[in-house]
């Protein structure tokens, strides 16, 4: 006569969480085999965010009941909703608690990994940012009679380009006019007429919207442009940048496409505050630099 083995719960959780990809999907498989394991109305799993406090991050089944809950230690709370707590459930839990810690303290590595090659990612991209905006001011200062101006110049850039790389969650709002104003104030006398609408306010800092606003003006006057038109608008579900010129377009060999690295960089200081940067060819000839918020159309 044949007999049907199975599996202990506490086996099969110890497994689930150890063959997951990610501690999240183990934790939901475990959760579901508790939920049924315990008959429970509901299983719920409560681990610590960033902060410390416990949130929800895995839970099966719906309804009331009496709640019950075991800790996990570092890795949070098991709460069980209704059912039943038979003497099975604890060896279940206490066969999670090392892999769960395990695998928790892998996932922390695996972040703090990431963190650092971002940072480096960052430091890179700032000594990039930093050579290319402080090429034309120190060619100025190596020519000119009197080279205070323009070492000021570079100096102040210099300060623009470390708070524009500071990754801060702080959103604020820079007047798009005073920016523009103290852009054409560093670029100095150029070779195009420059027209403005921008009495809007856009959610980027200062710093950062005055790079990418110089960019765009130093590309197109290198395109030949004559004639550059800068307008900012917002309403309450949108907002806009859009610089046109009339240089000698994106098809020629004379533009770069937005492959520059002041382009590229200035399109991930875009896309840090939510932003996104788009080049196009304008129908009468020119181009077209559009920053809005990513996936617009």
């Amino acid at each position: 006569m044949s007999q049907t083995y199975v599996m202990p719960v506490e086996v099969q959780v110890a497994l689930e969480l150890a063959s997951a990809e990610e501690v999240d999907i183990g934790m939901a498989r475990v959760v579901a085999l508790l939920q049924r394991g315990c008959d429970a109305a509901r299983v719920e799993w409560w681990a610590p965010d960033e902060e410390g406090d416990l949130r929800l991050r895995a839970a099966d089944g719906a309804g009331g009941g009496a709640r019950h809950r075991f800790s996990l230690g570092p890795a949070g709370d098991v709460v069980v909703v209704g059912g039943r707590c038979d003497h099975g459930l604890a060896p279940a839990l206490v066969s999670v608690m090392p892999i769960l810690r395990r695998r928790c303290a892998e996932e922390r590595l695996a972040g703090a990994a990431m963190k650092l090659a971002r940072r480096n990612e960052t430091l890179e991209e700032f000594a990039a940012l930093v050579a290319h905006e402080l090429k034309t001011p120190l060619q100025e200062a190596l020519v000119a009679d009197d080279a205070s101006s323009a070492v000021e110049r570079a100096l102040d850039l210099i300060d623009s380009l470390i708070e524009a790389s500071r990754d801060s969650r702080e959103r604020t709002c820079a007047s798009a006019a005073a920016c523009l104003e103290e852009v054409l104030r560093d670029l100095g006398a150029v070779e195009a007429e420059v027209t403005a609408e921008v009495t809007a306010s856009l959610p980027f800092p200062p710093v950062s919207l005055r790079v990418i606003l110089r960019n765009l003006l130093r590309n197109a006057v290198a395109a030949g442009a004559r004639h550059v038109d800068v307008a900012a608008v917002r309403s309450p579900g949108s907002w806009r940048l859009v610089v046109d010129d009339d240089g000698v377009g994106l098809a020629a060999v004379g533009y770069r496409a937005g492959s520059g690295l002041g382009l590229s960089l200035c399109r991930r200081i875009a896309a840090r505050y939510g932003g996104e940067l788009a080049l196009a060819p304008r129908p009468g000839g020119g181009t077209r630099a559009t920053l809005q918020p990513a996936g617009a159309s």
